[in-house]
């Protein structure tokens, strides 16, 4: 029998603006989902202003809606397939644009480099894959798979690798790449994954211990182009 990783359901989410600077930010915010999975399984995302109920599956795992191009090979932690002469231009140094997960379970985003800019929504997804498309000493500009840009504290975010299902159907993982046999369980659609490694189109990922190989193609969170406009 096959196992589908991913969430049972999920939440549309009320937006509640507050009146006080920070522990409450105008809409649009981001709402997190009912379940809030543990240890090394992300939580998940989903904007308010764009409310999807998410898919039904059957593990208590995270998921998040996205569109993305694949391309791989290498790199699971920040920075390491960063050629070295374009780390030296960067502040942080490393590539710029480049993925990187968020930390926490709360993470506010801002509409510019600092505390002094208003909050614009607040992330309740640890884990959530993100790109960094501009950074200073300090703060990060990041777009997330949703196609939002905001600013982030560089204590908000982790050089850990993970990735999202990409589609509205289940995609399959393998216990090798190639797909010569059948799949030993199957990423639902939206779900977040911890990136192992990626060669030939093919990127080994893990949910709460299960690994697999799928088609990169199949995943947010890969290619190095930018993916906010």
């Amino acid at each position: 029998m096959t196992t589908t990783l991913g969430l049972r359901r999920a939440m549309g989410g009320a937006e509640q603006p507050s009146g006080r600077r920070d522990d409450g930010v105008a809409a649009p915010t981001k709402t997190a989902l009912r379940l809030q999975a543990r240890a090394n399984c992300p939580t998940n995302l989903h904007r308010s202003r764009h409310p999807n109920p998410g898919a039904v599956v059957l593990l208590s795992l995270a998921a998040l809606a996205a569109i993305g191009l694949a391309s791989c090979d290498g790199a699971a932690s920040e920075g390491k397939d960063c050629p070295a002469a374009d780390r030296a231009r960067t502040v942080s140094g490393f590539c710029v644009p480049r993925y990187v997960s968020l930390k926490r379970g709360i993470v506010y985003a801002r509409r510019g480099p600092g505390k002094d800019y208003p909050a614009i929504w607040v992330y309740r997804v640890k884990g959530l894959p993100v790109q960094v498309v501009a950074e200073t000493t300090d703060w990060r500009r990041v777009c997330d798979p949703d196609g939002g840009l905001a600013w982030v504290h560089r204590s908000m975010v982790d050089g850990r690798r993970t990735v999202m299902a990409v589609g509205g159907s289940a995609i399959p993982l393998y216990r090798q790449p190639g797909a010569a046999e059948a799949p030993s369980a199957m990423l639902s659609p939206r779900a977040l994954a911890t990136l192992a490694r990626c060669r030939g189109g093919w990127c080994k990922v893990s949910v709460s211990g299960t690994f697999g190989w799928t088609p990169a193609e199949r995943l947010w969170g890969l290619s190095p182009t930018p993916q906010c406009r």
